[in-house]
């Protein structure tokens, strides 16, 4: 299950409301940072300076943008925990499949392609 703190998705200046949420991969010295555009709509979790909130704060789970009521404090840490879906389509216009029984197949590959926004 994720945790509040689990990601960290900005810093508080006491005027910015959106956050867009973000999934960091890799070494500190190279890391990727993939935004999060289609989040589990009910996993989300946020905390900001280490205060997981249960309220005063929104998600738009077509967008991944998470809106507080109140804009963070400055220098607050603004973290967000949770589960993303990611939007593929396959990369070919046939699909091999091997017959392996009389009540089965088999498909070796089927090639995705993700969508990027």
């Amino acid at each position: 299950m994720p945790g509040a703190g689990d990601q960290a998705i900005g810093v508080g200046d006491g005027v910015r409301k959106a956050f867009q949420l973000s999934k960091c991969y890799g070494a500190s010295f190279d890391p990727y940072v993939r935004p999060i555009t289609k989040p589990v709509a009910g996993s989300v979790r946020v905390a900001v300076a280490g205060v997981e909130l249960a309220t005063g704060w929104s998600v738009d789970v077509s967008t991944g943008v998470v809106t507080f009521a109140t804009a963070p404090a400055n220098g607050a840490a603004v973290t967000a925990g949770f589960l993303f879906d990611v939007p593929v389509r396959f990369d070919t216009d046939r699909l091999d499949v091997e017959l392996t029984g009389f009540d089965g197949a088999e498909a070796p590959s089927i090639p995705l392609v993700e969508i990027l926004p």
